[in-house]
């Protein structure tokens, strides 16, 4: 594996953190969807950013899967990152900034639940099976944050 396939692959060494791997290597992701949502892209852009950086997630985490010799080896963290804008297409995070905090408590806690079929979706090999469970996981999480924004919204535009 390349230095830049390593660097990726472990989200700039978030992954590499002794104590909750996966949330630390979110954190990247917290940063992405700030500045997609900073872009000013509307949500039709946002999605197809969040696809494309899901895609490029797939072949990352495959060849470092391949690399550590460990499946979906918890220093691994593209996975988390690449895929967290997708729980925030279409939220006001540069109105709301809130909203990222937000984001990333629920999409932390549907990536450690992993809703069907998040789960089965793990026993894929190689990078789709990394990857794709944490595609599901923040397509929950997007329903939730959205459902919470809506609720909350008249209360935060106040």
């Amino acid at each position: 594996m390349n230095r830049i396939t390593w660097i990726a692959a472990t989200g700039f060494g978030c992954g590499l953190s002794p104590v909750a791997p996966g949330t630390a290597g979110s954190v990247p992701g917290v940063v992405l969807a700030a500045l997609i949502c900073a872009s000013g892209a509307g949500w039709a852009a946002q999605a197809a950013i969040a696809v494309a950086l899901a895609a490029v997630a797939i072949p990352v985490c495959g060849a470092a899967e391949k690399s550590f010799g460990v499946k979906d080896d918890r220093r691994i963290v593209a996975d988390e990152y690449l895929t967290f804008p997708i729980c925030t297409i279409g939220l006001p995070c540069l109105a709301a900034p809130w909203i990222l905090a937000v984001a990333f408590v629920v999409n932390r806690a549907m990536d450690v639940l992993k809703p069907f079929p998040a789960r089965q979706i793990q026993a894929v090999p190689g990078g789709p099976g990394i990857v794709l469970d944490d595609v599901f996981s923040s397509l929950y999480a997007l329903a939730i944050n959205h459902a919470v924004w809506w609720v909350l919204k008249p209360v935060a535009t106040a």
